[in-house]
């Protein structure tokens, strides 16, 4: 089997008497797209910081590309990048100048054709003399998601980033998803509250509660467990406290 290219082992992390994420166990391999899914609360967004470096945990170890997050964190970057709605870019700058800082901070040949790619994949060519800052929520999103993908990264880790966005444009990037994994085959760790993201590109999920694996498998595993006619309605049952969960 193929070494994972993202493996994380008995994670955990406190916030004073807080325990936001409790001994998690997560492997993601290449061209595997694995979702996160939860309530809010569940860990889902700690679990993406702590593999980006941002938050150190408490316990357990986390390696990518064989190597030590906390030993190794530049090199990993350098192959890694992120989306996310809760991080905005340089409000000041125009789109294509935030592009092309990000390309020089990740040392992109080629950046100026690198940076029109982008754009014109994500739709968003006509918005690349346009101020950042001034972009909606959905076109900062499409910009956000075009700087997580300068690097052609080898683990990309990707929170909500259908968020803001309407059915079409949504769409749109659920298949660039499905693109991208199988042209380039980089790890994917894929969080949202869109059931139908989750049920569309998730090869498997985690579903995290109270910062534990409540439980693992393909959507239709998990809906099988649950009991479920849909996600929505596991997820609506497990907000509610209507399923067992064990050892929480």
């Amino acid at each position: 089997m193929i070494p994972p290219i993202l493996q994380a082992r008995s994670l955990t992390k406190r916030f004073g008497d807080i325990v936001a994420v409790d001994g998690l166990d997560l492997d993601v391999r290449a061209g595997e797209v694995i979702g996160l899914l939860g309530v809010n609360g569940a860990g889902k967004t700690t679990v993406m910081n702590m593999i980006l470096g941002l938050t150190i945990p408490n316990e357990g170890s986390i390696h990518v590309f064989g190597k030590d997050l906390q030993k190794h964190r530049i090199e990993i970057l350098k192959r890694t990048n992120f989306c996310t709605t809760y991080a905005n870019l340089p409000s000041n700058l125009k789109v294509w100048q935030n592009l092309r800082v990000f390309a020089g901070l990740y040392g992109v040949k080629n950046p100026g054709e690198k940076i029109e790619e982008l754009l014109e994949m994500l739709g968003i060519h006509h918005l690349r003399n346009n101020i950042t800052g001034r972009l909606s929520a959905g076109e900062g999103t499409r910009v956000n998601l075009a700087k997580a993908l300068l690097n052609d990264p080898e683990l990309l880790l990707l929170d909500e980033p259908t968020a803001s966005l309407d059915p079409d444009i949504a769409d749109k990037v659920r298949k660039l998803v499905r693109r991208l994994q199988k042209e380039s085959s980089p790890a994917i760790l894929y969080t949202s509250h869109n059931m139908r993201d989750i049920e569309e590109v998730c090869d498997r999920i985690l579903f995290l509660h109270q910062g534990r694996i409540l439980a693992s498998g393909t959507a239709g595993e998990i809906k099988s467990r649950f009991e479920g006619k849909d996600l929505d309605d596991v997820f609506i049952k497990v907000a509610r406290n209507e399923v067992e969960t064990p050892h929480l």
